[in-house]
């Protein structure tokens, strides 16, 4: 095991290995502290440059990057009283109302400090769990395998939205894309309707670039959002706050480890772990220590940010150990796994532990460094708080439409991005959790090889005499009534402070989505039966449970939409139009723009294409100058040919009449 941590710290520092974390870790800090952005949708556009990368160096870009979203969120939470991530809702109470008094330094101080050591203490903690979960991984089965999928579904899907039903829904109809395309247990494709892009399956970089890429940024888009200013720092200085977080180390301590324990939770998150340190904070605070939580403690500062960086740490334990992500975020990492050839469980935890404790020398270098970069550039890195988000809708959408063409250069591939982007805001709009839908992908190849396996290997009696299955299955029923209890007192939080991200209820959208999946699960029935037994077996298990979810799902939208209409006098028409506002035909304008940049590629080409769509966006939507527009576009095609073209090699797509 020592051998394993030396060789892993060996893996870091040699170049380019230590270069590419370094990059990772400035490209986070300015994610995080750009609001609306955060580690997911980075790592979605990083993603596809890591395709010819060795593993370690890939992950150094990658958990650079995660690491310290986390940490630069801090400045727009303090100076412009707006989350940078989720995982910053919290130190917003108590950080703003001290930049607002002049104490933003102070702030700053204290809540880096409090980042990087609940960082590095979620990565010891890492560390000192792998001798204790890898016997326990090693006396897993392939019973074992599938239950602890199933176990992770439900986490994510019942967290992650308002509603369980949805979320676990969600989960299954992930797990019924993966099952597109050859299976792992037989030689005969399904679901593939004779497209021959679909026989090896659905590509992953453009369904999770389309699913959580676009709808953020066409929320960006539509809020058309401007730059907001800030009184100049005046109060307490850096150094105040640093030594704020070693005064009240105690409770920095125990909030750390409130982070590593959440984090260690599957499907829950940085998101949670911040307002349950920041409740702690004020709960262990005695009245004669003179709280002020809500008008500028600095507790209330310290108590989240060192809980939300120690997520990060605990929520790999889960998914490099057991294969379940740890929150939203890992559920992506868990795709670059498989991306790079890495299987969670057993091979992490024996043949590539070095590897593995590579990732914990990541993640503490990268809370150390991202740390001390910010006490330095704080006031720099502030700016990019400020930027105009019309300035980051164009360029973010040429790295999103090239991230998935670098993957393969089809234009299929663009036409999926956008498919599934359109997608992915109606699950936003409506309540049900990305996430979910992403995890259930990304495990349904491991759940089905698992229970074929089992279902060859074992008799159901065999199955249920081994303890480690009715443990699980014993955690799995406590898990899904404990997850629906906390989902619906985290339905009353988010109606409260109207900060979840997808916790959104529009019937008129949701209804019939959720009928349209209905009718393909129920439609993928009789198709199934048709296969081999091993084809068949795990799509036959996934349908019903979806349908049956799905049915109530559909109940229950359907109650909902009868509610708003009877508030709206009985008039469907009036009811709709309120649940169709200016912000709903800004969207859809927004993605007719983007169908035309898809459309117009064949036709004009690639590069022209996208060049065109950055220009016009900035003078038409942005309302910007012809000579700012312009002079971006400039630049977009500057990253074009030297970036993609020169260094990367890419094969574009040429205009038909040059074909």
């Amino acid at each position: 095991m020592f051998e394993s941590l030396i060789s892993g710290m060996l893996l870091v520092v040699q170049w380019p290995t230590f270069g590419y974390l370094i990059l990772g870790v400035i490209f986070g800090l300015w994610l995080g502290a750009v609001p609306g952005l955060g580690g997911i949708i980075g790592v979605v556009i990083i993603l596809p440059f890591t395709f010819d990368m060795d593993p370690v160096p890939a992950f150094a870009l990658i958990l650079g990057l995660f690491a310290v979203t986390a940490t630069s969120d801090t400045i727009s939470s303090v100076m412009l009283g707006i989350p940078g991530t989720a995982a910053s809702q919290a130190t917003v109470l108590d950080g703003y109302p001290m930049a607002k008094r002049g104490e933003a330094a102070r702030a700053f101080g204290a809540a880096f400090t409090a980042s990087a050591i609940g960082g590095v203490l979620g990565g010891v903690a890492m560390a000192v769990s792998l001798p204790i979960i890898k016997p326990l991984i090693l006396s897993f089965g392939s019973p074992e395998f599938f239950l602890l999928g199933i176990l992770g579904l439900t986490m994510v899907g019942t967290v992650s939205g308002a509603s369980v039903s949805k979320g676990i829904a969600a989960a299954l109809v992930g797990l019924m894309i993966s099952q597109i395309g050859f299976p792992v247990a037989s030689e005969e494709p399904r679901f593939w309707f004779e497209i021959q892009y679909l026989i090896d399956g659905v590509p992953l970089i453009p369904l999770v670039l389309g699913l959580f890429a676009i709808p953020e940024l066409m929320e960006l888009a539509v809020k058309n959002t401007s730059i907001s200013r800030v009184p100049q720092d005046q109060g307490g200085g850096m150094m105040e706050g640093i030594r704020d977080a070693f005064r009240f180390r105690w409770l920095l301590l125990r909030c750390s480890a409130i982070g590593i324990y959440i984090g260690m939770l599957p499907g829950l998150g940085a998101m949670i772990a911040d307002w349950v340190a920041y409740g702690h904070a004020v709960q262990s605070t005695k009245v004669k220590d003179n709280p002020k939580f809500g008008e500028g403690d600095i507790r209330g500062v310290i108590a989240p940010e060192a809980a939300n960086n120690a997520v990060m740490g605990g929520a790999l334990i889960p998914t490099v150990g057991l294969g379940i992500p740890g929150s939203a975020s890992m559920a992506i990492l868990l795709g670059a796994f498989v991306i790079k050839g890495l299987h969670p469980g057993r091979e992490m935890l024996t043949t590539k532990l070095d590897v593995t404790f590579s990732m914990i020398w990541m993640l503490i270098i990268a809370n150390i460094f991202g740390a001390l970069l910010l006490m330095l550039w704080s006031k720099q890195v502030a700016k990019a708080s400020f930027i105009n988000g019309h300035l980051i809708v164009p360029g973010v959408i040429l790295f999103i439409f090239m991230g998935g063409w670098l993957q393969s250069p089809d234009i299929a591939n663009w036409i999926l991005l956008l498919g599934v982007g359109i997608v992915g805001y109606i699950m936003k709009q409506c309540g049900w959790p990305r996430p979910a839908l992403v995890l259930g992908f990304v495990l349904g190849p491991i759940m089905e090889s698992a229970l074929v396996l089992s279902a060859q290997s074992f008799s159901m009696a065999e199955v249920l005499s081994r303890p480690l299955t009715l443990i699980l299955i014993a955690v799995l029923a406590g898990a899904f009534l404990l997850a629906v209890r906390g989902t619906k007192k985290a339905k009353l939080l988010s109606q409260k402070l109207n900060t979840a991200d997808d916790a959104v209820s529009n019937p008129f959208m949701s209804l019939p989505f959720a009928i349209i999946l209905f009718c393909l699960m129920v439609a993928a029935i009789p198709t199934a039966l048709l296969w081999p037994w091993s084809a068949k077996l795990f799509p036959l298990t996934i349908t019903p449970a979806a349908a049956i979810l799905l049915a109530f799902a559909i109940y229950r939208d359907f109650a909902e939409w009868r509610a708003r209409v009877a508030d709206c006098g009985g008039k469907l028409s009036r009811a709709a139009a309120t649940a169709f506002g200016a912000e709903e035909h800004r969207s859809a304008l927004f993605i007719l723009c983007v169908v035309a940049l898809v459309a117009l590629t064949p036709i004009i080409g690639q590069q022209p294409a996208l060049i065109a769509f950055v220009f016009l966006y900035l003078l038409t939507w942005g309302r910007f100058s012809l000579g700012w527009a312009a002079l971006y576009a400039a630049g977009a095609w500057g990253v074009l040919y030297f970036l993609y073209d020169k260094l990367l090699h890419v094969p574009w797509m040429l205009p038909f009449f040059m074909e």
